[in-house]
C-alpha cells in the first residue's frame, strides 16, 4: 500500500490519532468499502469522493460540495499521478459506498 491522506496531510485523525478527540476519526480513515482503492487503506487514497474529511483545518461537505477543492489538492494530485492509467474517480468511488 501507498501513504494515505491522513499520513500525507498529517491530520491527526486516524483511529488513534491525536486530533480524534476534538474532531473524530475521519470517515476516510474506516471507510472499508473502497480498501484498496488507488492502493490505499480504507478511503486513504478515495478522500475526494468521502463526506466528512477534513480540508483547510474544516470538516468537509458531501464529495460534490467539496470535488472541486478537492482537484487542486497535492494529495489528489499526487495519486492521481501515481495510479495512471488506472486512477478511480470520485464517480468510480462513489458508486461502491452507494452499493448498500
Amino acid at each position: 500500500m501507498k501513504i494515505n491522506c491522513w499520513e500525507f496531510k498529517k491530520c491527526g485523525r486516524q483511529p488513534g490519532g491525536d486530533k480524534v478527540k476534538d474532531l473524530g476519526v475521519c470517515p476516510a480513515a474506516i471507510e472499508s468499502r473502497v480498501d484498496g482503492v488507488n492502493n490505499g487503506v480504507h478511503g486513504g487514497r478515495s478522500c475526494w469522493a468521502i463526506t466528512g474529511t477534513l480540508c483547510g483545518g474544516e470538516i468537509q461537505g458531501t464529495h460534490a460540495q467539496k470535488l472541486g477543492n478537492c482537484l487542486n489538492c497535492d494529495f489528489y494530485q499526487l495519486v492521481q499521478q501515481e495510479e495512471r492509467p488506472n486512477f478511480k474517480t470520485a464517480g468510480y468511488i462513489v458508486s461502491l459506498i452507494e452499493q448498500e
